[in-house]
């Protein structure tokens, strides 16, 4: 049964519907209310009828319908930080399925990809042991010597896509050493994602060269990955995301380039009908367009456009320069996480109570969408073009304005000055999903009404922008400066460089990273680069640099990555001026911090621990001289270390595998501490080893390797 709203008035006789018309609707609103009660009433029912089956059932409902089948349930993995809410629904449905092809590669991989969510590929390293082969069985594609003209071949050396022959490894792969044994499983894992950027304008370097990238310089370009058609399919390079080889692309570009592919060139819009005209692929040639020093090479011959997928980098011929063309690209890019701005879903965090939106593109300023709202409301920019203009944004009294980037989109805002924000009384001003480099944000001590000023999967490029080579054109320059001492500033899944705050004022950080450039510069102060900054809220953060606040309010799961310089006025690296209110919890902290009480920070928890128990077992207390030398030991060993610490390199504040567990796994949690965090890696590692024990043959054993 369902209900309208006027189903039992409805089911009445024609003659009490006339008399209660006559009486205001009187029966109508009195059985109004019944019918209220019965649609709750009928949603739950259809809502329990829905449990009883994995693919409608709620969430909570999953392990429940999992135990009928003997399901062991693994870490629940939720956040925010990546939109990710890895749900057990799918390894649940595909339980029967899965125990029906228990220890074969196809399963063994399923099962990687559903509950790590990332791609995943399965090899059976026994397939490519060098051995002396059975004639009754003989492989004939697993040589024992490898074919050095096969370039294919080579590229899979020593990746989740070997196809050459390997002696024998006989250490265990479950420690992640040994690899190739008869007895031996790997499970290959990719941690980043392929990002899209659709239709960016390219900005002509100089005649006929071209970056790819929106802020001019190198940039590998990842492959969009292809989706594979089902449980019997094992993972091929097509189906995951990872950085594109140059060889690869030129011998089979149809993979590669094209409508919905990895990469697409246009070199013609078309007002009246809005449609771009892509190049075609006829017309493209890969190539190598860089040599060792990043000098430009090979360019192409006639009308051809060439690209180097390895560098990023794109090429005229002669006779396309004359033509003087306009140019755009669809490009895939690499990076960890749903943070900075990119073209992933964001609308659900969209202002949904300012009626008036001004929607702009690139034949509009920024500017112009600001004076439109007049003070109040949103200005919307519609596609991932290049603004290249610095406009100032001032709000009206009890007004907000919201300047954003429309959803799936990722525009870049060049600044040639500062972006200068003010705002009247009870005020507030919201920036989301921008690309801004060339400038930074101040927020002038005149604007003493604005009361928030909140950043929301922004980027303001560390070191204001970068040089052709990816190096920050002014590093230890700050991104955010806050004169008034009445905003609260909020910075939410945001990549910015350094942060200089009134002490008046107020900072609230969350899932970002604020990057000085290097350790030995200012990351977070007051505007002098001396003076202590504005209290300070952060979780889930990585601080590169040095750091000056009034008040650590609270600092949860976070890196401070931070040190002194050899001739630094600093007394130490991070400094709260009041160390008697807050607390500093879960985090990476140099020993020297003078911060208030922590709890469980590295290193010295690690210290502490190690100076315990060393007591314990010699059963006197420890020398000083002793005590020294396992602080120096753990604290060099007890250090975040990075897969990459340049801003716009796809393993960017990444945590490197070879980082300490203490940081990697220090969370309050047992997930890595910084930026990362809410992706939870060392519970999609555990999950899959544990899965793996569990349908594995018997006599196997398995290793994780992570490709990315």
């Amino acid at each position: 049964m369902s209900t309208s709203p006027h189903t039992l008035y409805d089911l009445l006789p024609t003659i009490h519907r006339l008399r209660d018309a006559e009486n205001s609707d009187e029966l109508q609103s009195f059985l109004s209310v019944f019918e209220e009660q019965i649609a709750v009433l009928q949603e739950n029912i259809d809502q329990l009828y829905d449990d009883q089956f994995i693919e409608t059932c709620a969430e909570w409902a999953v392990p429940y319908i999992g135990d009928l089948i003997g399901y062991k349930p693994l870490h629940n993995l939720q956040g925010s930080q990546a939109n990710l809410r890895l749900s057990q629904r799918a390894e649940v449905a595909n339980t029967i399925a899965y125990r029906r092809r228990k220890g074969t590669a196809l399963v063994l991989e399923q099962l990687a990809r559903d509950v790590t969510g990332w791609p995943a590929r399965a090899v059976e390293f026994f397939q490519t042991l060098a051995t002396t082969q059975y004639m009754n069985h003989v492989r004939i594609g697993n040589h024992y010597a490898t074919d050095t003209r096969d370039w294919a071949k080579l590229q899979t050396v020593n990746t989740a896509f070997n196809r050459n022959a390997h002696a024998a490894d006989v250490r265990h792969i479950d420690t992640d050493k040994g690899r190739h044994n008869i007895r031996n499983i790997g499970i290959f894992l990719w941690r980043l994602q392929s990002y899209s950027l659709t239709k960016s304008p390219l900005v002509e370097l100089e005649p006929g060269h071209y970056y790819l990238s929106p802020l001019q310089h190198d940039i590998p370009l990842f492959n969009k990955p292809e989706v594979e058609p089902d449980i019997t399919h094992i993972a091929e390079p097509l189906n995951v995301p990872q950085p594109i080889n140059r060889q690869v692309m030129h011998a089979d570009i149809g993979s590669f380039y094209g409508e919905g592919r990895s990469v697409l060139i246009y070199d013609n819009f078309d007002s009246t009908t809005d449609q771009f005209s892509a190049v075609s692929i006829a017309d493209i040639a890969i190539c190598c367009l860089a040599d060792a020093d990043g000098n430009w090479i090979n360019d192409p011959e006639g009308t051809t456009i060439a690209i180097d997928p390895e560098s990023g980098r794109l090429s005229l011929g002669p006779d396309r320069i004359a033509d003087a063309p306009t140019l755009w690209a669809d490009i895939h890019t690499g990076f960890s996480a749903n943070i900075a701005g990119g073209e992933y879903e964001r609308a659900a965090e969209f202002e949904t109570e300012l009626t008036t939106v001004e929607s702009i593109d690139n034949s509009q300023t920024i500017q112009s969408g600001l004076t439109a709202v007049a003070g109040n409301g949103v200005v919307e920019i519609s596609d991932s073009g290049r603004y290249s203009e610095t406009p100032s944004i001032s709000v009206s009294d009890n007004a907000r304005i919201e300047l954003r980037a429309a959803n799936e989109h990722r525009p870049l805002l060049e600044l040639s000055d500062e972006l200068l924000i003010s705002g009247g009384e009870n005020s507030s001003v919201t920036l989301d999903g921008l690309l801004i480099a060339g400038g930074r944000i101040r927020v002038p001590a005149s604007a003493e009404g604005l009361e928030v000023l909140r950043l929301r999967h922004c980027t303001l490029v560390p070191g204001l922008n970068l040089d052709v080579d990816g190096q920050p054109t002014s590093a230890g320059s700050s991104s955010i400066v806050i004169e008034s001492s009445n905003v609260k500033l909020i910075l939410d899944r945001c990549i910015v460089g350094g942060v200089r705050a009134d002490e008046g004022a107020e900072v609230v950080v969350r899932n970002s990273i604020i990057d000085a450039t290097d350790a030995s510069l200012v990351a977070y102060s007051a505007q002098d680069d001396e003076s202590p900054g504005a209290p300070l809220h952060i979780i889930n953060s990585t601080v590169i640099g040095k750091l000056h606040t009034r008040i650590m309010r609270l600092a949860s799961n976070c890196i401070f990555d931070a040190s002194l310089s050899a001739a630094d006025s600093w007394p130490s690296p991070l400094q709260a001026q009041r160390k008697q209110e807050g607390c500093v919890r879960f985090c990476y902290v140099p020993l020297s911090a003078r911060l208030p009480r922590r709890y469980r920070c590295q290193p010295e928890f690690a210290i502490n621990q190690t100076i315990q128990r060393e007591e314990a077992d010699t059963g006197a207390a420890l020398s000083s001289a002793r005590k020294a030398q396992l602080s120096t030991n753990l604290s060099r060993k007890i250090r975040p270390v990075y897969t990459s610490d340049l801003y716009d390199t796809p393993a960017y504040a990444q945590l490197a595998l070879a980082c300490a567990k203490e940081i990697r796994e220090g969370a309050d949690d047992e997930s890595e501490m910084g930026v990362f965090h809410d992706l939870f890696q060392p519970q999609r590692h555990t999950n899959v080893v544990l899965r793996m024990k569990e349908y594995l043959r018997f006599g196997l054993e398995a290793g994780v390797f992570y490709e990315t």
